[in-house]
């Protein structure tokens, strides 16, 4: 039985499953009929990389980036509070207002901040 727009409602009911997965639909009149489905290479293989733990800082004053994990090291940078910043890693180095643990500043940039002072966002792991 032929029911007019049935091919867009199964179409829209296709994105709507798919919607969250990563996969993508084609666009065009053809893909209606028969979506296509696109799919990284790193995704067909499952390597796709791990995003970055993120971390909040959560100082009034702002958070000195230090050049190595102690408050001592050359001043790279200064985050603002509320600044939401990828981590690397974390490490133990010298207490700050009772935290000894450091984050190594993820996404390229340089820099070590006192974890006393971020809030994370996700689990971070140990340096290597």
């Amino acid at each position: 039985m032929y029911v007019p727009g049935m091919r867009h409602v199964v179409a829209a009911g296709a994105v709507a499953v798919l919607a969250g997965t990563g996969i993508l639909l084609g666009s065009g009149a053809a893909s209606a009929a028969t979506p296509t489905v696109a799919v990284s290479a790193q995704q067909a293989h499952g390597a796709v990389p791990a995003a970055e733990p993120r971390g909040k800082v959560v100082a009034n004053g702002g958070l000195w980036v230090h050049q190595e994990a102690n408050t001592t090291s050359k001043r790279l940078n200064l985050l603002a509070n509320g600044t939401v910043t990828a981590l690397e890693c974390k490490k133990t180095g010298p207490n700050v207002d009772g935290n000894k643990l450091w984050y190594k500043l993820g996404a390229g940039k340089p820099g070590w901040v006192a974890a006393r002072y971020v809030q994370n966002l996700a689990p971070v792991p140990y340096c290597k």
